[in-house]
């Protein structure tokens, strides 16, 4: 039992006063003690008690605040997956009917009306990109996850191989070290990966040879994964903004993307209570690492 610091010096201070009471005083003044340490006990009992209830109160509190902030999140992501879905009717009626005018009325256009029309084409495919990554995101927020003990190596190798049609005629070299075993979910990891490998794989685009390696080792309670490359890099100083949704360190004239991708890793890594940073440096390469847990999730 840890006694309260205030009753210790009390009772330090009435131990003199106790000792003279056994040889000296009599019985009243003996009761009087006693009945001043039940009122400091009763007092740090109550305070105690005053604490709890405070704390409880807050607690409370923070509750009522946390349901409020996930049915936000709840319904934010609910408009957003509407409203993307909502989305591709018209835009798949822009692009056709561009297709149609493209297609069956060349002969009828100037070079100048071709060039608009296309120019409307490729940008709505890339609202279509955008979309796509919106849905992921979302996706990535309210998925319920299955966790199982994945092959990280084996896995990075699987994603790598559905950028054949990308890295053709390419003279990229693509390495994975023994990475440890992680538990997450496949699907959700494989997201992980295919952005981070995408990414390096567009953004060596102008580099011969390209170089990719993925690794990871184990450090203290969590597995620490990285993707690295020989590309454009980035400006340190932008750091804040690398994970930021829509945020974009590359003109879209240099690089295609929409600034999704990487919240997409970001909130995954999240939801398996690891972490994400990156490093790199202009025309340097650049490093993406996240984290997973070592152990196995009770």
């Amino acid at each position: 039992m840890v006694l309260n610091p205030v009753l210790i010096t009390f009772l330090y201070a009435i131990e003199p006063m106790y000792n003279v009471l056994n040889m000296s005083l009599n019985e009243d003044y003996f009761r009087l003690l006693m009945l001043i340490v039940v009122v400091v006990l009763v007092a740090i009992l109550a305070e105690r008690i005053e604490k709890i209830r405070k704390l409880n109160e807050l607690n409370q509190k923070l509750k009522i605040q946390t349901d409020k902030l996930e049915d936000a999140n709840q319904e934010l992501e609910a408009f957003a997956y509407s409203v993307s879905h909502d989305l591709r009717v018209p835009l798949r009626a822009i692009d056709g009917f561009s297709r149609i005018l493209v297609e069956d009325y060349e002969d009828k256009l100037d070079d100048e009306g071709i060039r608009l029309l296309n120019i409307v084409r490729d940008n709505t495919a890339k609202m279509g990109h955008l979309i796509d990554d919106i849905l992921l995101l979302s996706r990535a927020s309210r998925q319920e996850m299955k966790l199982n003990e994945l092959d990280m190596g084996a896995l990075a190798k699987s994603v790598y191989g559905e950028f054949q049609t990308d890295v053709e005629g390419r003279n990229i070299q693509f390495t994975v070290g023994n990475l440890p075993h992680a538990y997450g979910d496949r699907a959700m990891l494989g997201q992980v990966y295919q952005n981070l490998i995408g990414n390096a794989i567009k953004f060596t685009r102008n580099r011969d040879p390209a170089m990719i390696e993925v690794g990871g080792e184990v450090e203290g309670k969590e597995i620490v994964y990285y993707v690295k490359d020989n590309g454009a890099g980035f400006d340190m100083k932008y750091i804040n903004k690398l994970f930021g949704l829509f945020q974009r360190l590359h003109s879209p004239e240099e690089f295609e993307g929409t600034g999704v991708g990487l919240s997409i890793v970001q909130r995954v890594v999240r939801r398996h209570g690891g972490r994400v940073w990156g490093e790199g440096s202009v025309d340097g390469g650049a490093t993406i690492y996240f984290t997973l847990p070592k152990d196995k999730p009770k």
